[in-house]
């Protein structure tokens, strides 16, 4: 009949002796694998396994057996939670640049909507537009100064031949920005930004004239809803001009003309220009380009001898100037931001969001009388820049040389 410690039947008992060896070089024989691990399995019964004659008998731990089995449990514990945290932080950073990416979003169309609905109100009653977008500018000018010398934006070392490089952009973008003020004039805001919905048109066409970059069919076919939606759309517009047609489509060529001079000057990595200062620094030389133009053709208007003459109220007036001219500057920044955080084809994506946002808030607030046919073409043309825009995520990079 085997002993009870050869089955295994054995109770650990803190009094009862340890079982020897019959020989004394089997005591000083090495634990076994099995014994390593029961001894790290139990080691707050105090217990670790012997080897002997082939038996293995329970005995009291030893106390640096003890202590290290502790030290394994609590490394393992701590890797765990160690683990567990880094997991949460890196989900908890992820939700936050969500959120962060949403803010931004939701500031790039709440400043676009409070820029159309008050500077059309400054145009309906001060018909100057080159004098409102030189005010813009000034605004935006003054923003920027402030930026730099409070240290909330880091002030950009450029030298002559870069400042030389972006003039050709602060041209397009003054003037894409005149054009658009002065359509904003002319025609309904909805209108507009339904002619403005033909900037992918513009951009493909300017992008093969001047950079070689061909398009596949597919986006060529993307362009034919734009075309015909904004055509649909121009001929049942109540509001319709040609001086406020022909500025909205001046203002497609000027801003793509813009982002194709931006890809063939292409200014280094090395120049320490990222998008905001480099918008800034643009705002900034727009301002100057465009003060002595407007001298030269509508004069200074804004003053308050002007403003009272036309009897106009100077405060509505001033106040609705600032506040489209500080959201025109707000909201072309936040763009800025937006587009260093996400692709160029997300980004086009939300501006389409963004026109169809503007164009119902301006035909609600406006009261804006909108035909089906309208309605049909500036549907059929958004659209169209939706699909534009998802095929040239598809379409393939230009390889570099």
């Amino acid at each position: 009949m085997q002993s009870a410690a050869a089955i295994g039947l054995l109770r650990p008992c803190a009094a009862r002796p340890i079982l020897k060896s019959p020989s004394p070089g089997a005591a000083r024989l090495p634990a076994s694998r099995a014994a390593l691990r029961l001894s790290a399995a139990a080691p707050r019964a105090g217990l670790v396994a012997a080897a002997g004659l082939g038996r293995i008998g329970l005995v009291p731990a030893l106390p640096e057996q003890e202590k290290r089995s502790d030290c394994l449990v609590a490394a393992a514990a701590s890797g765990k939670a160690a683990a567990g945290e880094e997991a949460g932080e890196e989900s908890g950073a992820a939700l936050a640049k969500t959120l962060q990416l949403g803010v931004f979003f939701g500031l790039w169309y709440l400043f676009n909507i409070y820029f159309n609905i008050y500077n059309k109100q400054v145009l309906k009653v001060f018909p100057f537009p080159i004098n409102i977008t030189t005010v813009q500018f000034a605004v935006g000018t003054t923003i920027s100064l402030f930026m730099w010398a409070t240290g909330i934006l880091k002030r950009p070392k450029i030298s002559g031949a870069q400042l030389l490089a972006i003039l050709p952009l602060a041209i397009v973008h003054t003037m894409g920005n005149l054009f658009t003020n002065m359509s904003l004039g002319k025609v309904a805001v909805s209108f507009t930004h339904t002619i403005k919905a033909m900037e992918p048109f513009f951009s493909v066409l300017l992008s093969a004239m001047f950079l070689g970059e061909l398009p596949t069919p597919w986006v060529v076919l993307s362009l034919l809803p734009i075309v015909g939606g904004v055509a649909l759309a121009s001929i049942s517009e109540a509001s319709f001009n040609w001086a406020g047609f022909l500025s909205a489509m001046a203002s497609n060529v000027t801003f793509q003309s813009r982002n194709v001079l931006s890809k063939k000057l292409m200014l280094k990595k090395e120049a320490s220009l990222d998008n905001i200062n480099l918008f800034s620094i643009i705002t900034v030389m727009s301002f100057f380009l465009l003060a002595p133009v407007t001298l030269l053709t509508e004069g200074v208007k804004v003053t308050p001898t002007f403003l009272q003459s036309s009897g106009l109220n100077l405060q509505q007036v001033y106040t609705r100037s600032l506040i489209a001219a500080f959201c025109f500057h707000a909201y072309q920044q936040v763009s800025y931001m937006i587009l260093a955080r996400v692709s160029p084809v997300t980004h086009s994506v939300g501006n389409c969001v963004k026109r169809v946002v503007v164009i119902v808030t301006s035909v609600l607030f406006f009261k804006t009388p909108v035909s089906p046919i309208n309605s049909i073409g500036t549907a059929i043309a958004l659209a169209g820049v939706f699909l534009y825009s998802q095929l040239k995520r598809l379409q393939p990079k230009p390889k570099a040389a």
